[in-house]
């Protein structure tokens, strides 16, 4: 039994967003391998008797180890030949999907990818946002605010500057500084979009601004996980669907 192992993308939270190439895999998996913030529901995909393990990465949050994952993979393999490691989103946007596949070829393991739809650029094309749009916006960034350790991303300074869409991941923990990097570059009337869980039945969504972005996240509960978008894509009447919440009431 050849060792297999194959990084499937779940999508962005929809379970219907999987692309048809990782049901495929999932259909001939004899272990999973899954995620947070991959939906569960993906799970009827594999075989009845493949096992489905939970190795929980979810920021800010008590998960697996990275290592132990990778121990996993390389026993499980090693024992039962077909391993789909599902990952939320993309498995190559900040999901460590590369970290797993050089692991995996060290011991001599049979890869594969399997592409999914990022959150950075899913979500925000379920509201119907452009992050690139013609005399608006010529360019994007997607970026992480949280680094190893916990530390803020400073690149967001830089972000900050530009007259590009800004998508941050894992960002709620940071949103006052994110917040504030923005309004020392004088944008505090720049348009904002929050949305926690997007494309699931607890998808919350608030049009916003630099500005008011703290004080709405905290009347809306805003929390992990959640994307934050930052630009004049996001402007309220840009939005072709949105969720009227208390800070369209401010």
């Amino acid at each position: 039994m050849k060792p297999k192992l194959t990084l499937v993308g779940a999508g962005p939270g929809d379970p219907d967003l999987i692309t048809l190439k990782g049901i495929k895999a999932l259909n001939e998996a004899k272990v999973v391998l899954y995620d947070a913030l991959a939906n569960e529901a993906l799970l009827s995909h594999a075989p009845q008797d493949a096992l489905k393990i939970f190795v929980g990465k979810r920021g800010g949050q008590r998960s697996v180890p990275q290592e132990r994952i990778n121990q996993l993979i390389l026993s499980y393999a090693s024992v039962f030949g077909n391993v789909v490691r599902l990952k939320g989103g993309d498995p190559f946007i900040f999901g460590r999907g590369k970290e797993e596949l050089d692991f995996a070829k060290r011991f001599g393991i049979e890869i594969e990818v399997v592409p999914g739809i990022s959150s950075a650029t899913g979500l925000t094309a379920t509201q119907g946002i452009s992050l690139t749009e013609r005399g608006i916006a010529d360019g994007f960034w997607v970026l992480t605010a949280s680094l190893r350790d916990n530390k803020f991303n400073e690149d967001l300074r830089i972000a900050a500057r530009s007259n590009s869409t800004v998508v941050v991941l894992m960002g709620v923990r940071f949103i006052s500084r994110i917040a504030e990097e923005f309004r020392n570059e004088g944008k505090d009337n720049l348009p904002v979009l929050v949305i926690q869980e997007g494309s699931t039945a607890n998808e919350k969504v608030i049009s916003t601004t630099v500005g008011r972005l703290i004080a709405d996240a905290q009347i809306n509960k805003i929390k992990a996980p959640a994307v934050i978008v930052l630009g004049e894509v996001a402007r309220h009447e840009n939005l072709t669907k949105f969720q009227p919440l208390l800070a369209a009431l401010n």
